[in-house]
C-alpha cells in the first residue's frame, strides 16, 4: 500500500514514501543511528557542521562507538542519489533535495544551568534556507514544552519565507537514545511522534513507524511530545536523588545502601535506583528545561530543583568522604596523590559531556592534592579541550604510587589487581558505582 506523505497541500505537491528523501541535521549519538537505520530504506542526508566528524564517518568510523564499522560502511554512498544509502557532508548545499528534514543537535544547559538553545536555532536557519512546499521538519532535540513551534517554527517561517502548516508542516519526536546500550537501540525503543497537524502527525508516524520494530505511539500534540520526553529524565533524576539522600544517611547510620536497596527490591513494586553521579546529556540537564518554562508561567518548581541541588553535589561529597577516609587512616591529605578511574558520564561508554566525576577531581585539587585520572573510553584530546584535564595515555605503571584510588565509573577493563598494584601500603578505595565486593575496598557510595 502506498502511504502519502501530502498534508493537505496541491496534489503536485504531493509525495509518496518511494519519494522520501531524508536529511537528518547533527550526526551525534542520536543522529547517526537514526541516519544509518533510515539509510537502510531510504536515501538520506547525513548533515554536521564539524568536519572532522564527517571525515572520521566517512572513513567508516564512529568515535562514538554507537554504530559498528561494519553498520556504517554497508549504508555509506558517495553521491547525492535517490538510492538508498547515507551521504554524510558539511556541505549545506546538499540539503536542497531532501523534503523530510530531522534535526538532532544537542540542546545542552550553560554555567548558570539555563537552556541553551542556541545550537536548536542554528540548525532551523540551516534547514530553512532549504525548505520547499509540501516539507515537514521533524525536531529531536530534548527542549521545554512550546520551543519546537514557539522558538523554532518562527525561524523556519522567516528564512524560508514560507508559511507554517500551509506550506511546510513540522512535528516532534523525541530521542531515546541510550549511549552505550547494545540492547535498546534506536529501532528497539518505542518511538513517541507529533505533527502540527493530524494529517501531518499521520505521515510523520508512518515515516518512523517503518523503521522502528518496537511500535510507535502518537502523541496529541508538539507540546504533549515535548513534555513526555523532558519528564522522563526528570522523573529518573528525582528518584536517584531520593536514592542518593538516603545513601548519605545509611552512611551516618553505618548502614551499607545496597543491602538495604537489595531487601528492599524484594516487593515487586520497589524501584530498584542506584545511588551515584547524575551527569550525562539528558538525566543531568533536562530536569532545567522543564523548571526554566515552569519559572516562565509563574511556578516555582520545588521538587524537581530540589532533586538537581542535591544530584549536583554528589561529586564533592564523595571527594569529602575520601578525605575523611584518608584522615582517619592518618594518611597525609595535602601532596597526596590520587587516582580517579573513570571520567565519562556512565560506563563502557565514551560519552564524556556534563560528566559529574569533575566535580570529584576539583574538589579534590581544594585540598591541594595531585590527582590523575585514566579512563580508556574517553577520548583524551576532548577531555582536555573541556575539562582543562589531560587524563593518563595508558593505565599507570608505577607500582605502590597512590594514597587513594577512586572508581568513579564501572568500565569493563577496571580489575581489584590493578587497583592493589599502585596502591600505596595506606591506601584509601572508594568505590562509587558498587563495582567490587564489599571486603576489598574501603567504602563506596
Amino acid at each position: 500500500m502506498l502511504i502519502c506523505l501530502s498534508t493537505g497541500i496541491p496534489n503536485k505537491t504531493k509525495q509518496t514514501m518511494k519519494d522520501l528523501k531524508i536529511a537528518i541535521i547533527g550526526l551525534g549519538y542520536v543522529g547517526l543511528p537514526l541516519a544509518v537505520e533510515f539509510a537502510k530504506k531510504y536515501p538520506v542526508i547525513g548533515f554536521d557542521v564539524n568536519e572532522r566528524r564527517v571525515t572520521t564517518l566517512n572513513e567508516g568510523e564512529d568515535y562514538t562507538l554507537e554504530v559498528a564499522a561494519d553498520a556504517l560502511q554497508s549504508v555509506l554512498k558517495k553521491d547525492n542519489s535517490t538510492m538508498p544509502g547515507l551521504l554524510v557532508t558539511a556541505d549545506k548545499t546538499a540539503l536542497a533535495s531532501a523534503n523530510f528534514f530531522i534535526v538532532t543537535v544537542p540542546t545542552p544547559v550553560d554555567k548558570y544551568n539555563r537552556p541553551d538553545l542556541s545550537a536548536l536555532i542554528k540548525a532551523s536557519t540551516t534547514v530553512g534556507a532549504f525548505l520547499n512546499k509540501g516539507d515537514i521538519v521533524v525536531y529531536e532535540s530534548t527542549v521545554y514544552p512550546g520551543v519546537t513551534e514557539d522558538e523554532c517554527v518562527p525561524v523556519l517561517e522567516k528564512v524560508s519565507g514560507l508559511v507554517y502548516n500551509k506550506d511546510f508542516f513540522v512535528g516532534y519526536s523525541p530521542e531515546r537514545i541510550n549511549p552505550g546500550d547494545k540492547e535498546h537501540t534506536v529501532t528497539k525503543i518505542k518511538k513517541v511522534t507529533s505533527g502540527s497537524t493530524p494529517e501531518a502527525a499521520e505521515k510523520i508516524n508512518a515515516v518512523y513507524a517503518s523503521i522502528i520494530t518496537a511500535g510507535t505511539h502518537i502523541a496529541p500534540s508538539i507540546k504533549v511530545a515535548e513534555a513526555a520526553k523532558v519528564i522522563e529524565n526528570a522523573q529518573r533524576d528525582i528518584n536517584i536523588a531520593f536514592i542518593n539522600e538516603l545513601s548519605k544517611i545509611f552512611n551516618h547510620l553505618n548502614i551499607d545502601t545496597n543491602d538495604v536497596l537489595d531487601a528492599a527490591a524484594t516487593k515487586w513494586n520497589f524501584l530498584k535506583f542506584k545511588p551515584g553521579l547524575v551527569g550525562g546529556h539528558c538525566i543531568g540537564v533536562d530536569p532545567y528545561y522543564l523548571a526554566q518554562k515552569a519559572i516562565e508561567v509563574g511556578y516555582h518548581p520545588e521538587i524537581i530543583l530540589a532533586g538537581r541541588r542535591l544530584n549536583d553535589g554528589m561529586g564533592s561529597y564523595i571527594a569529602d568522604e575520601v578525605i575523611k577516609l584518608m584522615v582517619k587512616k592518618e594518611i597525609q591529605v595535602v601532596g597526596s596523590r590520587v587516582l580517579v578511574l573513570g571520567i565519562t558520564f556512565k560506563e563502557n561508554c565514551p560519552d564524556v559531556r556534563n560528566t559529574k566525576v569533575i566535580d570529584i577531581i576539583r574538589h579534590l585539587k581544594t585540598y591541594q592534592i595531585e590527582v590523575d585520572v585514566y579512563d580508556p573510553w574517553a577520548n583524551r584530546e576532548e577531555v582536555l579541550h573541556e575539562y582543562g584535564i589531560e587524563p593518563l595515555a595508558v593505565y599507570p605503571e608505577n607500582k605502590h604510587y597512590y594514597n587513594a584510588v577512586i572508581i568513579a565509573v564501572a568500565h569493563q577493563q577496571f580489575t581489584y589487581e590493578q587497583i592493589k598494584n599502585i596502591c600505596r601500603k595506606q591506601c584509601v578505595v572508594y568505590d562509587v558505582k558498587s563495582a567490587f565486593s564489599r571486603d576489598l575496598i574501603d567504602a563506596r557510595l
